[in-house]
């Protein structure tokens, strides 16, 4: 193979809304047309967005996470065809290096407001929050979270294929099935998020009559499915290998959502360090996986990068099926996570930050959670662990008193 410079796919320009440019869409949908082609063994760049699309900004006001229009996220670069991929077949994408921008060396981690989307512990924290990051090199701070550092791990949000029609009929209806499940049972609990014609962009070629069908049909970017899609690995990073199915010919590969870091989870929704940035890849094709490995979803081999702490420096904390009312859950992994994140919230809360500053901090640092037991009835037993080094003090319980430290604070919304 000649030697020369790494060709970019798809490139973004930041003097203009990403919904005036090629390249891009926000729905997954097999008639949005594809943006370009590559083929299996070159290797080639895609610029991204952030997830917004570039509607927040670096500052000290939370206006900008309230504010956000959320119909037209997450902003996705593709797709993008693989020549010789046919359905059936799985495509095999290692990422070589993911990068930000050398004119962004900062992202942002926030909650939105309560009724713009769902978090952990959107009872506890409803209103817009935010928290800027710098990234110094392969480290982060953030004067909103001060005494505080950490490397990145870099990693695509959002990595998947283009359905065929037949599965994107199969996600509208057993997602619309469970949305009216909960309506019927006058449920308020946000469930599904189903096809909306608000806000839908699907590249600069397609035709009116295509937009139309995408508009109507198109599914939303929020859960992972069997194609992939935004699957939060934090781990998927630099040396990493995606094996995805294949639905339509070509595959239609899309990436997006990029994250300098994230914990385990993504409590806080707009949590990671959200990012634009350059990723690379480079794609391959095993011929009729999906039958030979008998493939329901994707799987991953996740790279060699890693942020290292050893096991024994991750102050651990432990959640059951007990809510915080003292209802006991049947083996309700959900219910123990959070009790495990409220109790470690309420832990550095002694330190002096306050709430909002660690809710955003378990979305952005590597921090781990596991699943301990889930056979022990009536409890689910769930961890999350938060490393004590990336702290410039110690974190480790001690006889006395804590006294706490000014921590500065997060950013807010405006008085107005």
């Amino acid at each position: 193979m000649p030697i020369g410079p790494i060709p970019t796919a798809i490139k973004v320009d930041f003097s203009k809304p990403a919904t005036e440019q090629p390249g891009f869409h926000n729905r997954w949908h097999p008639d949005i047309p594809f943006a370009t082609w590559t083929k299996p063994g070159e290797v080639f760049h895609i610029e991204c967005f952030d997830w917004t699309g570039g509607q927040v900004k670096n500052d000290d006001c939370a206006d900008d996470i309230r504010n956000l229009k959320t119909d037209g996220v997450h902003v996705l670069s593709g797709p993008i065809g693989i020549e010789g991929a046919e359905p059936g077949d799985v495509l095999v994408v290692e990422i070589q290096d993911i990068q930000p921008f050398p004119s962004q060396p900062w992202g942002y981690t926030g909650v939105l407001d309560k009724d713009a989307g769902p978090s952990l512990l959107d009872k506890y924290y409803p209103e817009a929050i935010k928290a800027i990051w710098d990234f110094d090199g392969i480290f982060a701070t953030s004067r909103h979270i001060p005494h505080v550092k950490f490397p990145g791990l870099i990693h695509p949000g959002i990595l998947g294929t283009m359905p065929s029609p037949e599965l994107l009929a199969k996600w509208n209806t057993r997602e619309k099935a469970l949305y009216d499940h909960h309506i019927e049972i006058k449920s308020e609990l946000q469930v599904a998020r189903l096809p909306l014609e608000n806000g839908v962009y699907a590249g600069q070629s397609i035709s009116p009559e295509a937009f139309a069908k995408v508009a109507k049909e198109g599914a939303r970017t929020i859960p992972p499915r069997e194609h992939g899609g935004n699957a939060d690995i934090k781990n998927l990073s630099r040396g990493s290998k995606a094996y995805l199915p294949v639905f339509v010919k070509g595959a239609g590969l899309s990436v997006g959502d990029l994250h300098f870091s994230q914990g385990d989870g993504e409590i806080s929704f707009c949590g990671a360090i959200e990012m634009a940035g350059v990723i690379t890849f480079k794609c391959s094709i095993i011929k009729n996986g999906v039958k030979d490995f008998a493939m329901n979803t994707p799987m991953f081999l996740p790279g060699p990068v890693e942020a290292h702490y050893g096991p024994s420096r991750y102050l651990t904390f432990e959640g059951i099926s007990v809510d915080e009312d003292g209802k006991q859950h049947f083996l309700d992994a959900h219910v123990a996570f959070r009790g495990a994140c409220l109790q470690l919230i309420e832990y550095f809360k002694q330190f002096g930050y306050s709430g909002e500053q660690i809710y955003l901090l378990l979305s952005a640092a590597p921090v781990q959670a596991h699943i301990a037991s889930i056979v022990d009835i009536p409890n689910s037993c769930t961890t999350i662990g938060i490393p004590a080094d990336i702290f410039d003090f110690d974190i480790m319980p001690k006889e006395g008193k804590i006294e706490p430290m000014d921590m500065g604070s997060c950013a807010y919304l405006s008085k107005k």
